[in-house]
């Protein structure tokens, strides 16, 4: 049995709103859905919830957690004033307060927020990831002797795939320098080019702080997707409900894996959720290879939590219910670090 609790549920806005809005129209729509179902669930457990949408006024929020008092944010922000960098920014603010809160730390936002220093690390502990060279604005871009192609082009500092697509892999420098000169000019942003790896598209959600839960494994499978393109998770592949549709783009949970790779990805996932000290929950993106060889990705801390998404889905196959899940994250925001 739980103690009923005070909660503050905050996350990201594209506008301003008064305390107290209700957000019955935005839960409308599903791009809401995480928002929604976790306000569902805190409701069914009995807290007492409130709802917080940020935008670009901290001022508010410190009204908000000054008058409602709550025992715990439970933060689903991923950006701030339209800016995704800012996200670990929203933690360091519930830090410096001293006001218990759910998902990543600071730190950790901080680290796989950047796709190269994540990488880095994960390198440093033995994890293995493609190899990769960071392109930043202001520099000449040139092709490194390291790499080989063909290479997958991404913003060095986004999220949620924004950014990739089909012309993202390249096969040779001119296609290399025209996918740079995108990101750079059209999007803004500094790019990370990394090795391809042909392989399984597989995601992991992790549970826990010290003691840790390496869930069910979940794929992308690509259906009846052309042969001659690269199978990767673009934008589209992830979000687009037509696109999806029309190439038979499913996530399921995953079959058969090469022999032994069951084993090596839980013990990669953990040995990774340690060396970034993740904390509460995170999703590793990983590549198997048909010789079993295991990469990972992509690491994304305070991954998407909506009911029908990859951390809800392997925690329901792994024995947790939805509501029982938010009210462990919520169990492991309150004993940060333990």
């Amino acid at each position: 049995m739980h103690k009923k609790m005070k909660v503050v549920l905050l996350f990201d806005s594209p506008y301003s709103r008064p305390r107290g809005y209700d957000y019955h129209e935005e839960f409308q729509d599903i791009d809401w859905d995480t928002e929604y179902d976790v306000f569902s669930a805190l409701e069914e457990l009995g807290h007492e919830a409130s709802l917080f949408g940020l935008y670009n006024d901290v001022g508010m929020l410190l009204e908000e957690i000054r008058e409602f008092k709550p025992d715990i944010i439970f933060n689903l922000t991923e950006v701030f004033n339209q800016k995704t960098h800012l996200d670990k920014n929203v933690a360091s603010l519930l830090e410096m307060f001293e006001i218990p809160y759910t998902g990543a730390s600071p730190a950790s936002l901080f680290i796989c927020n950047d796709k190269a220093l994540t990488k880095k690390i994960l390198g440093y502990h033995k994890v293995k990831v493609p190899r990769f060279y960071t392109f930043y604005r202001s520099r000449k871009v040139k092709l490194s002797k390291r790499l080989k192609l063909p290479l997958i082009v991404k913003p060095l500092c986004e999220e949620a795939s924004r950014g990739i697509s089909l012309a993202s892999v390249v096969d040779n420098e001119e296609s290399l320098i025209e996918r740079l000169k995108f990101t750079h000019e059209k999007m803004k942003l500094d790019a990370i080019a990394e090795e391809y790896i042909d392989g399984r598209e597989l995601y992991v959600s992790v549970l826990g702080n010290k003691r840790i839960h390496v869930l069910p494994t979940r794929e992308m499978k690509f259906g009846q997707f052309p042969e001659e393109e690269p199978r990767i998770a673009t934008y589209k592949a992830k979000w687009d409900f037509e696109y999806r549709q029309r190439w038979g783009i499913k996530s399921v949970f995953a079959g058969k894996l090469p022999n032994g790779a069951d084993k090596k990805i839980e013990d990669i996932c953990k040995r990774a959720y340690r060396a970034l000290n993740l904390q509460c929950y995170a999703r590793f993106d990983i590549r198997v290879t048909a010789e079993g060889a295991v990469y990972i990705i992509e690491v994304n801390a305070n991954p998407c939590i909506a009911s029908c998404d990859e951390v809800a889905q392997s925690a329901e196959k792994f024995g947790i219910s939805y509501p029982e899940l938010i009210q462990k994250i919520i169990a492991l925001g309150l004993r940060r670090g333990i």
